[in-house]
């Protein structure tokens, strides 16, 4: 099984050329250790997937796996549009010791429900290591529906979904139709504390990346089901949950952790630097959340 609680959708720090800063990826693991975060994602949307290559995703999860030595749970992000590639890449999540994968549902192509079954089921077939599936229609334009996770129960390797489209009612359907067999985990920092009171195992955050600590906190009580405390630590994050999507992430929470000084500039284009018009904003919420001065 994997971790419960805080769960951060690593950045992929780079340089401004666009190479990656491994060095510094090996500083943001440690800071997270210490700062009380339960699991990391390596290569997941805010680890920027859809522009590193297939060496790189590989040997960011491998390099990641290496420096967590147990200390964290790995969730490598392995998603394609391609059932292949994702099968390629989880094969190599499983050799280098990840503890789950995380599989985003096929972008772009729009399979159907039936496809989505076919898919999972076939990198189940081809590799054995736990499977968290990865809802997030904002970006796929591909909705995996509950009755469709619930068909999904069947594949063993499935122990759990990341449900990204904000919708509290959604999460409850997945339990309803699922009970205990899949663990449900927030994709969405603004409504995961109040998804993590109803039930939900974890959150996997973007905020994190910024406010680890905090967001561990927060979620620890939530998970355990200290309502009132979940809250008032929840409270001073909503600044954050809410500015660091102004633009398309990982825009924003990359352009935060360079404000403080915690990772280079770079990222790879198509995106770009967050936009100056949000700056004021970004800090504001970070002050607010008591992680900058």
């Amino acid at each position: 099984m994997i971790a419960k609680g805080s769960i951060v959708a690593l950045v992929t720090p780079m340089f401004e050329s666009g190479a990656i800063d491994w060095e510094t990826l090996e500083a943001l693991v440690e800071w997270h250790v210490a700062s009380g975060t339960k699991g990391v994602v390596p290569v997941g949307t805010t680890g920027e997937s859809p522009t590193v290559t297939a060496d790189e995703n590989c040997e960011i999860i491998r390099f990641v796996v290496e420096r967590t030595a147990g200390r964290m749970s790995v969730i490598a992000g392995t998603g394609a549009n391609s059932t292949s590639e994702a099968i390629e890449f989880t094969a190599s999540a499983k050799k280098s010791g990840a503890d789950a994968c995380l599989l985003v549902t096929p972008y772009y192509n729009k399979p159907t429900q039936a496809g989505l079954v076919a898919h999972y089921s076939a990198i189940a077939a081809a590799v054995d290591l736990p499977q968290v599936l990865y809802n997030v229609p904002g970006r796929t334009s591909c909705d995996l529906l509950p009755v469709t996770v619930a068909q999904l129960m069947s594949v063993p390797q499935v122990i759990a979904i990341k449900e990204a489209t904000g919708s509290l009612e959604r999460a409850r359907e997945i339990r309803e139709r699922c009970g205990d067999r899949i663990a449900i985990y927030s994709g969405d920092d603004e409504t995961s504390c109040d998804l993590m009171l109803e039930g939900a195992a974890g959150t996997i955050s973007v905020t994190a990346n910024v406010a680890p600590e905090a967001m561990a906190e927060m979620a620890d009580a939530a998970v355990a089901g200290d309502e009132a405390r979940a809250h008032q630590l929840d409270a001073p994050l909503q600044a954050l949950h809410k500015h660091l999507f102004v633009e398309s992430n990982p825009i924003p929470v990359k352009w935060a952790l360079g404000y403080m000084k915690r990772i280079p500039s770079g990222i790879r284009l198509p995106l770009t630097l967050l936009s100056e018009q949000f700056h004021a904003d970004v800090v504001a919420a970070l002050r607010e959340a008591g992680v900058v001065n």
